[in-house]
């Protein structure tokens, strides 16, 4: 046999095991065997602040992570891996005061709380709160940076999220 058709086989015997062990994403997430599907509520906006979009980009934004980073399917609700809440905050503050006592810079703080469900391990479940922010020069208005802000604060947010609920590190 070639060399180049045992390695083929290694590989396929190896993807049949791993997919087994019910560690079967590449991105490092740990997910029973067992979880077929995932469900990821509306994340209302109950910040003083409103963003009229953030409410839905941040929905989208962690079912987008969710099925593109394990093989659960999406349902409406009730999946096996399950998650909902509401974002608690969102304000922008100065962070950096000059001489002159004005702000130098600002900083844009998002807070999400997330309750987590994993209907076949229940000793996973939580409730916690994910802060994140980005700072901006003060001489830039926040309608201006707003969206490239928000979407990177949503981003890492989550991933945090994602990394508590399936990552085991």
């Amino acid at each position: 046999m070639k060399t180049k058709a045992k390695i083929a086989v290694l590989v396929l015997a190896l993807a049949f095991v791993c997919q087994g062990c019910g560690i079967y994403s590449f991105s490092g997430a740990s997910i029973p065997a067992e979880a077929k599907t995932v469900s990821v509520e509306y994340f209302p906006n109950h910040a003083q602040l409103v963003n009229p979009t953030l409410s839905n980009n941040f929905t989208n934004a962690l079912r987008d992570a969710m099925t593109n980073q394990t093989t659960l399917d999406m349902v409406e609700s009730g999946g096996d891996i399950a998650f909902e809440g509401e974002i608690t905050d969102y304000n922008t503050v100065p962070v950096a005061i000059t001489s002159g006592q004005t702000a130098a810079m600002n900083r844009l703080t998002i807070k999400v709380n997330v309750r987590f469900s994993n209907r076949i391990d229940e000793t996973k479940d939580f409730e916690q709160s994910f802060s994140r922010y980005e700072d901006y020069p003060s001489d830039q208005d926040l309608n201006s940076v707003q969206e490239s802000l928000t979407s990177t604060i949503i981003e890492q947010l989550v991933e945090d999220i994602f990394n508590k609920a399936l990552v085991n590190w």
